[in-house]
Order: structure tokens, then sequence, then C-alpha cells
């Protein structure tokens, strides 16, 4: 049964309002003898063994007891024949007592609900909270009078008399607690001078329990304070003597540090902490970025959403949203607003730049813990899921007075889990869409500033004087730059750094139609012109490398793929890239790696299309295509020596990076995944696209990983649709393959059918050795998922004799091991070792070490059925390690489900639980629904193993909803799992 962990200090909870005339006047002990009274009136508890299972139940806090819980708890391993019955007439007399609303029959057990007032423990749990909260706050004298009105509640011994193994064990841990609870009262007293007082107590409890090293340190320094040093050092020496005699050991490092302070007359030690200690601040974020000094105009917008902020501490969250086109100044409007806001925020001010407008959001997740470390959370207590960190967030949160600041959103649903959710929180949201769909929220559309305005801007940047002189110029500027107040500024401070320019200068410039674009007219165009200012500065090096950067989509680029893009050298292209940062035309992301502001990249865009011919274009994207497929290439060369894919790629024309060590390898794949997928789904032109698609190829890794899964099919669906509109079948069956193997793993097997037999059909038109030996094995193991286990085993054949024709050792021990779990589920036990040995011995020949891991995970679910269990569990531990070391979170996830299995297969659910419980986690945003209800398949059985009846069905319950949602075959298995005899379907 569940065993309760002893006492739990808890803050208490609202109570539900209870029945009257039922259980209201019903008051229960288990401090002490087991005792029931309705009022004043001691009601009868019976029998001992009927006082048994009144403990048993209130123990449990309202929560149901099965009657194997029960049995378990009376009888332990050696219950009577009529145990059940025994425990259904306790019941019935107990229910007589206290009345059939307090005793409740549910799901085959009992449960007591009754208020947390009416049993003694759960009182003192509740005071104990109170006092812990109390000396936290430094009130030790508070503390210590709460602690004494716990102690106050103890009868003599807890459940006095009860029988049973149950009882035995909670009156341990309750004895437990109130030793506990009495050294720290005893603490306190040292705390708040009382030492001459607690020597007698102290003395006492250590005659009593001569072993525990607390009571004798507490013991120590009461006589130290009490003048009496000798007789304290006197204690250390006997504690040391009876340990080393009773156990063999020292004391503690703790007791021996004290023996030195009381030896040193240590005058700190002498004193007690009879002050209150001040209550730990919170920390008090102010995250906000420095106002401009120049801010300018937009009064009625300010006023409008400081008087949102102003009444904040009403009885909603504020929430105000702030759109516009770019660069119209709603990060500029929403500093200011917030700092001028600060006083109704006295707990703080969190800020962060979401990143909605570039090509890679903030995620959530990342913002939150963000959030939480600012407001004092200690990483370790992070918890790693969204939802639980946007409960942790709003938990700490309520109750103090924060202004969020949510710059440059991409949409609502990003921001949702961000928002506070409590009065006295607000929220200020900056976005390029008009969130109609952000429930609540106060709504203002910001526009271009007034000419008045621009003006009144561009002069306080620029001085009044130079303006003031040439005010008709001025207007100019501002009129060109279409009163877009970003705009205006990045123009007036270049003119203010210049100081031979006059306004006329610079108003010339814009004037002049080839130097500002065309679009400076049309609305979110403005920015271009402003930019122009920078651009038309640079070396004619630099102007170029800025806009051929510009033409990458991903989020950001490394130094060597902007040395590929510009066909420079490394050390050539770091210079360009750093004078581009002096600028602040190009910003540095991290040492190494430089990104665009969204606006500059499209205005960098414009430039290449401007100044850069359509061939040199192309050309600069088609070198980084190749700089990231040579370079995945040899990652995955180095991740799987001998196998002859790398052979049957496009030869890149551009040289990639090269590694030797596998962990640099990794590395720089996963982090340039965002990066080389946009990289595919820019490159779907006739001349690219077969490169494009054997880059996707090359970085398989990243669809296996988890992490870049999402991705990665994008890509993938982007380049199959290109190469059917390009005409090249070629392609299109590469694409078509890699697809279904992401469909696959993902659990979407009718899709992955699709794509799989739509690449089988273009294989005899195209002469493409990839395809011949991938297109069948992927198609094999669809079928074998889907229990067509004779098609599989044809179509998996056809795969292993392709590879074996093309010299490909590891495609063809892939292909044997696929056709092992397919033996293995025609019964045919023997035939699916024997082939899984052989592919292992293959991976093994070449030295390989993840594909070794998948040969290694297949022989290990051959073992198991073979019903060689300790084999099975030794392989699968082994492609275990290496999973996780190869970041393959997909086949981590699924090795720990089959290593749940074998421990199933040795009858041993309790060491199955965990591993299956934490296959669901890994796998719990990667490899579909089908799988994860395969694994809480296995969870219900080894939690029904271990008597959690209750959670087994739940298991067991959903994965039948969702086999029935995907109309899978394996639902009618699950349905047979909800008696603990079934069997799960293959994963």
């Amino acid at each position: 049964m569940d065993r309760d962990d002893g006492p739990r200090v808890r803050v208490p909870e609202q109570r539900a309002p209870e029945q009257p005339g039922t259980t209201d006047t019903l008051r229960f002990t288990v401090l002490g003898p087991v005792r029931v009274r309705r009022g004043s009136e001691l009601l009868p508890s019976g029998s001992p063994q009927q006082r048994a299972l009144l403990a048993a139940l209130l123990l449990r806090e309202g929560r149901t007891a099965t009657a194997n819980e029960l049995i378990d708890a009376f009888w332990g391993e050696d219950p009577p024949s009529q145990a059940l019955a025994t425990i259904r007439t306790y019941a019935s007399r107990l229910r007589k007592t206290l009345g059939q609303d307090a005793l409740v029959s549910e799901s085959g057990g009992y449960a007591i609900r009754v208020g947390r007032g009416a049993l003694d423990l759960t009182l003192a749990q509740d005071l104990a909270a109170e006092a812990e909260k109390a000396r936290v706050a430094g009130d030790r004298c508070q503390a210590r009078t709460l602690i004494n009105k716990v102690l106050g509640l103890w009868d003599g011994e807890a459940l006095a008399s009860v029988p049973g193994p149950y009882a035995d064990n909670q009156r341990t841990r309750l004895e437990e607690w109130r030793l506990q609870l009495t050294e720290t009262r005893l603490d306190l007293d040292l705390e708040v001078g009382c030492h001459a007082e607690a020597v007698s107590e102290l003395t006492a409890l250590t005659a009593a329990h001569p072993l525990r090293e607390r009571l004798r340190e507490l013991l120590m320094v009461a006589l130290y304070r009490s003048g009496r040093q000798a007789e304290a050092l006197a204690v250390y020496a006997d504690t040391r003597r009876l340990l080393a005699e009773e156990l063999g050991v020292d004391p503690r490092p703790e007791l021996g540090r004290l023996q030195q302070r009381i030896l040193r007359a240590d005058e700190e030690l002498a004193r007690p902490a009879d002050e209150p200690a001040p209550a730990p601040a919170p920390l008090r974020p102010a995250q906000l970025p420095a106002t401009v000094p120049d801010f300018t105009g937009r009064s009625a917008f300010v006023t409008e959403l400081g008087g949102r902020l102003a009444t904040a501490e009403g009885s909603v969250m504020a929430v105000s949203a702030v759109a516009g086109i770019g660069g119209v100044g709603k990060t500029t409007l929403a500093v200011h607003v917030a700092h001028q806001a600060r006083p109704h925020f006295p707990d703080g001010q969190l800020y962060v730049d979401l990143q909605g407008a570039g090509a890679r959001a903030a995620e959530p997740e990342t913002v939150l813990g963000s959030f939480l470390r600012a407001l004092g959370t200690a990483d370790s207590a992070i918890p790693d899921t969204l939802d639980e960190r946007a409960a942790l967030y709003r938990s700490t949160l309520d109750g103090r007075r924060v202004l969020v600041l949510l710059d440059n959103a991409h949409d609502a649903a990003q921001i949702r889990p961000l928002l506070p959710g409590t009065p006295g929180c607000a929220a200020l949201v900056t976005s390029r869409v008009r969130m109609v769909d952000l429930a609540g929220a106060h709504l203002v559309d910001l526009d271009v500033m007034s000419p008045e305005e621009a003006l009144q801007l561009f002069t306080r940047i620029v001085g009044a004087e130079r303006v003031g002189a040439e005010r008709d110029a001025a207007l100019d500027v501002v009129a060109a730059c279409g009163f877009l107040p970003l705009a205006i500024r990045i123009a007036a401070s270049r003119l203010a750094a210049r100081r031979t320019w006059t306004v006329s200068v610079l108003a010339a410039k814009l004037a002049d139609e080839r130097r500002r674009l065309d679009e400076l007219q049309a609305g979110d165009l403005a920015v271009k012109a402003t930019f122009e200012l920078g651009y038309g500065q640079l070396e004619p090096a630099q102007a170029r490398a800025f806009r051929l950067l510009g033409l990458a989509d991903g989020p950001d680029i490394s130094l060597a793929a902007a040395a590929a893009l510009l066909d420079r050298d490394p050390h050539a292209a770091e210079d360009l890239l750093e004078a581009l940062v002096d600028t602040s035309l190009v910003e540095s992301a991290a040492p190494g790696r430089y990104r665009y502001h969204d606006l500059v990249r499209l205005y960098a865009r414009a430039c290449a299309e401007r100044d850069e011919e359509a061939a040199a274009r192309e050309s600069a994207l088609s070198r980084l295509l190749d700089f990231y497929l040579a370079t995945a290439a040899g990652v995955y060369a180095l991740e799987r020596p001998g196998d002859r894919t790398v052979q049957h790629l496009e030869a890149p024309r551009y040289q990639g990076l090269s590694f030797t060590d596998h962990g640099r390898a990794l590395d720089w794949l996963y982090s340039e995944a965002g990066c080389l997928l946009a990289c595919v789904r820019q490159n779907p032109g006739p001349d690219s696209i077969r490169r494009a698609v054997d880059l996707l190829l090359a970085a398989k890794d990243l669809a296996e990983s988890g992490a870049n899964a999402r991705q990665f099919e994008t890509a993938a669906t982007v380049l199959r649709d290109a190469a059917v509109a390009v005409g090249d079948p070629h392609a299109e069956a590469r694409a078509r393959t890699t697809l279904a193997q992401v469909h696959s793993m993902a659990g979407r097997f009718d899709q992955a059918e699709d794509e799989a037999r739509r690449a089988m059909l273009l294989a005899p038109s195209i002469e493409d050795v990839w395809t011949h030996c991938n297109a069948p094995n992927e198609l094999g193991i669809i079928a074998g998922y889907r229990n067509r286990q004779t098609e599989a085993e044809e179509l998996l054949g056809q795969a292993c004799a392709a590879f074996r024709a093309d010299g490909n050792q590891a495609g063809e021990a892939s292909a044997l091991c696929n056709l092992s779990r397919v033996r293995l589920a025609m019964g045919r036990t023997d035939s699916a070792v024997r082939l899984a040995e052989e592919g292992v011995a293959l991976y093994n020949r070449m030295g390989l070490t993840l594909r070794l891991a998948n040969g290694r995970y297949a022989l290990g679910l051959a073992l198991a059925r073979a019903n060689r269990p300790e084999e099975a569990e030794g392989r699968l531990t082994e492609a275990l390690a290496v999973f996780r070391e190869s970041r393959q979170r997909l086949w981590e996830g699924m090795t720990l489900f089959r290593l749940a299995e074998v421990q199933l297969t040795a009858e041993r659910p309790a060491q199955a639980a965990p591993l299956a419980e934490q296959a669901l986690t890994v796998l719990l945003r990667i490899g579909g629904e089908w799988r994860r209800a395969n694994v809480l398949t296995v969870l219900g059985r080894a939690l029904h193993g271990i008597g959690q009846a209750d959670r087994a069905q739940v298991c067991w319950q959903e994965a039948l909803s969702v086999f029935e949602r995907l109309d899978a075959p394996e639902s009618e298995s699950v349905a047979r799992l909800l008696s603990p005899a079934g069997v799960v379907g293959e994963a």
C-alpha cells in the first residue's frame, strides 16, 4: 500500500464548508490515544482493531484507502483468510459511531471526510507551519509559543495501543517529528536567552536519547551560556566516548567545532540571539532600460497608459498592448511610461525583449526562467515545463506589485504565460500586431508623429541653434523620414555627430532620389530611408558585406558561415563584421556570432536587390548552403564512419568546417540548427534543391534529437513541395523518404506511409542508390509498426540487399536490426536475436558509436523476448548512455521505456515504474502521442504491480483514449491492459 512519509509541515489551506449536523462537531485525536468526540461527548471508539481502522483513515487526511491497503496496514504480509470481511465489519461499526456522512465508501475503499481543524495532527501541522513562518520572519518568541502549542497537543504516545504494522510505522515517525519539534523549541529557548531553564530538560532528553547529537549540541550551548563551561566540555567528552563504544564513529563536525569555540571562550557563542533577525528582503528587480532624455510628444498616449497603470491596484491585473509599425516608437513610449509608473510598483519592474519581429522569437519558457531568477528563485527550483514555470511565476508575484514590460511581442500566445495574473501587478506589451485576441487588454494603436512632434524631437537631438537657423530644411528632413521616430532619431543623431554638416546638407541627401528609396512614403518602408544614411558612409567592402549578409534567413550567423557567404577568409570577414558592429548596423550576438535587427535586415536586403546582380546574390546563398552541407556531411561521417550516405550526397562546391572531436561536432550541429534549417528552407530553387535536400539528410540528427524536430519537418515539407514544383524526381524521392522518417518518429503513420510509398514509386525512374536503399527500409519500418509484418519483412529484405550491394555496411546493419524487430513481432525470437547480433557485429566492426547504440537497442528487445532479461538490460543500458551522450532525446526516451518493459518481464515492477516515468518526461514533446500511449501502458502495468491500481487505471484509460483517437489497432491491447495480464503494442 502507499506509505505515508510521516507528518508534513504545511501551510494551512482553505477549508471547504462542512455539512452541519454531520462531521462539523466531530473531533479526533491521534497524538495520544485514538479518540473521537462530538462536542464535549467522548464517543466509544471500539476495539483496538476498530481504532486501528479509524487511525489509518484519519492519517490519510481525506484520501481513500482501498480494502487491500487497509488489510496491509492491519496485518502486513500475513492477513487472515477473512480479512476483507473483518475490515467491513469494523467499518460498519465505525459508521454507526461517526454517522453516515463521516465515513464514506468509494472505489472499493473507505475515507473519512473532516475539516482540517477536526484532527489534532493537522492542527499541529498548521501550527508548526505558522511557527516556521514566524521564525523565518525573525519573530522567535511567537515561533516558540506556537511550537509549545504544537507539543501541548500530544497526550502521551501517539496512536497509543493501536495495533498493526502501519500504526507502528506512523508511531515511530510521529515520535521522530515530536523530537524534531522539541529540538527546534529548545533551540529557540537558547536564542531568546532561556538557557538556564533549558538545561534540566536537555539533560533528561539526552539521557533518554543518548545517541541524538543535536540534543547534546544544544545541551553544551545551554551549559556554556549558564557559566558551566567545564560541564559543557564534559558533555562533548561523554558524547565522543559513547559514539566510539556504541557505533565506532566520531561526533559530527559541528559538535567538534562547538567544542573548539567553548575552549576558546567564544564571546559570540556566549550571547543569545535575542534580537529578532530581519526577514530576508525579497529581490526587487529594476530591469527597465533607460528612458531617453529627449523623449518627445505622445502626451495623450502617456496620459492614457499612465492612467491605466496607476489603477493597477484594482481587482484585476491591468494589461495594455501598444501596437504599430516597426520604428514608430513603441518601445520608447512604453519605457518612458513604465519609468513614470515606477512609484505604483514598489516591488519591482521586469523587462524582456521578446524578439517577436525576428526569425526566432523568444521562447516563453526561457523568459520565465529569467524572470524567476530575477525574482529570487534558485535555478534548482525552476521547473522544466512551460505550464509549471508559469504557475510558479504567478505564485511568486502573488501579493507583490510588479510591472512587467513585454517588448516586441510576436503574438498573444507568446505573452499569455508571461502575464502576472494577480491584482496589483500590470503588464505593458509592445508588438507590431494588434492583439485583439488578448482578453481584457487595453489596446493602443501608435501612429507616426505629428509634424510638430517630429520637428521637436529632431531639434532636441541636433540642437535648437542649428535647427532654428534652418527651420525649413529641418521640416524637409523629418518629412523625408516619414515622421517615423526611429528614422528621425537616426538621421538627427548622425547630423549631431558631424558638426561640419548643416541641416540643409542632410535635407539634400534625403531629397536625392539616388539616396532615398521610393518606398520612403509607404509606411513600413520608411525605416529603410533612415538606414541609408549609415549605409552610404560605409566602405565598398563593408557595404557589400552588409547587404549580402542580410540575405541569410537564419536568426543570426556565425563568423565561419559569414566568411563562406562573403567568400572571404575568416580574418578578413571578421574585420568587415566588426566594422559594421561599430556603425550599429549589425549587432554582435555573442563572440563570433552576428545578427541584424529585423528592420535593418529588411533594409540590407533592399540594398542587395538594388546594388547586387541576381547572380551575385544567388552565388552568396549557394556558398552558404555549400558551407553547411560540407560541414554537416563531415559531422555525419564522424558520427557514422562507414556509412556510405555521405558518398551519395551532392558534392558541395565550398569547403566547410572539419572536426575530430565528437562533442565539438555535435555542438556545432545543434548550435547551428536554426541557421542551417533556415538555409534549407531558403534554397528550393532548381539549381540548389538537391543540395538543400542532402543537407537535411546530413543533418538528420536534428530530427531525431527532438529539440529541432518541428523545424526539420517544416524544412522537409518545403523541399518536397519545391521538388514537385520544379520537376526533380531525384530530390523529391529523397525529400519524401526523409519526411516519411519524420512522420514515423512522430507516430503519424498514415502520413509517413504515404510519403514512403510515393518515394518507392519514384525509385525505378531515377538512378539514386540512396533512395533505392532507404525508401524500402523506411517503408518496411512503417509496415512493421502497423502490424503488417510479412510486408515489412519483404521490404526490409529488399533494403538489406540494396545496402549490401552498395557496400554500405552501416545501412545493412540498420536494415538487419529493423528486420530483427519484424521477426520478433512474428514470434520468430531466435531469428530476431540472430539478426540483431549480426547488425551489432557489423556496427562493432566499423567502430560506430551512435549507430551501435541503435543495434544494441534492437538486440536488447530481442533478448528480452527471448527471456534473457539480464542480457537485455545490459544492452539497453549501454545504448541509453550513447543516446544521452549524442543528445538523441527520442531514443533516450524509447530506451528508458524498453528498460521498464525488461524490469516488468523480470517481475520487478518497483524498478519499472520510475523508468517508465522518466521515459514519459523525456518524450513529453517528441515521439508523438502513439509512443507516449505505449509508455503509459507499461507504466500502468508497473503501478499495478506495486499496488497502485488507481493510478494504473488512469494511465491505461489515457493510453486507450490516445489509441482510439489515432484509430490504432493497439487500442484493443490497451483495453485488455485494464486487467493485470494485458499486453502492450510495439513502439
